[in-house]
């Protein structure tokens, strides 16, 4: 089985936040499949699918970001398919303000990056060594507030949205193609991308 994690913060306040980019990800993704997310678990919502012959559990933790790690280490344990000293079959989809918008980085492990909630799942597993695919949200409003956090908890612009739901496809067709080919071919596949921004304005 693979864990499909996007992270973001659960209630209306954080739904079209920038920090809830993995939310809204697997919200589309989940509709695209024709699924629903079910409260299976007090720490997470989560649904299954089938992707590219792959049986796949898309899992959105309702811990809030800093603790993000406690409901996917309660998932993993809970479904013993996945191994927690064997990663590959997870992948974490969050927000980077380190990246401008129209960018995706995928990466088969690393630190968090300054990231609460892979800082927090980190922790949980005891290890750093799991995919993650870090969506870039950094735009000119980041150098208006001395505080990262004021950046990333607020709402997209509408312009801003515009960009991200254009890029839709892409973040699927990315976790699709990590489900299908593996992280390698992934990461040589979508890391190059960059969606030139200023054509769409």
């Amino acid at each position: 089985m693979y864990l499909i994690t996007g992270l973001g913060n659960p209630g209306i306040r954080y739904s079209l936040t920038r920090h809830n980019a993995g939310f809204i990800i697997l919200d589309n993704l989940s509709a695209k499949l024709g699924v629903s997310f079910t409260s299976e678990n007090i720490l997470w919502k989560g649904c299954r699918a089938w992707i590219s012959d792959k049986e796949v559990y898309l899992m959105k933790p309702m811990t809030y970001m800093n603790k993000s790690g406690e409901a996917v280490n309660n998932f993993i344990h809970e479904f013993r398919s996945l191994n927690n000293k064997e990663l590959s079959g997870l992948l974490v989809i969050t927000d980077d303000f380190n990246l401008p918008l129209g960018t995706v980085r995928l990466r088969p492990g690393g630190s968090d990056g300054g990231h609460n909630g892979l800082k927090s799942i980190i922790n949980c597993l005891g290890t750093d060594e799991f995919p993650r695919m870090r969506v870039g949200i950094g735009s000119e409003k980041l150098g208006e507030t001395d505080d990262p956090s004021d950046f990333v908890l607020g709402n997209f612009t509408d312009e801003e949205f515009a960009v991200f739901n254009s890029l839709m496809p892409v973040y699927i067709d990315c976790i699709i193609d990590f489900l299908t080919n593996g992280i390698e071919h992934a990461m040589n596949t979508f890391n190059r991308f960059h969606l030139d921004i200023d054509k769409i304005n």
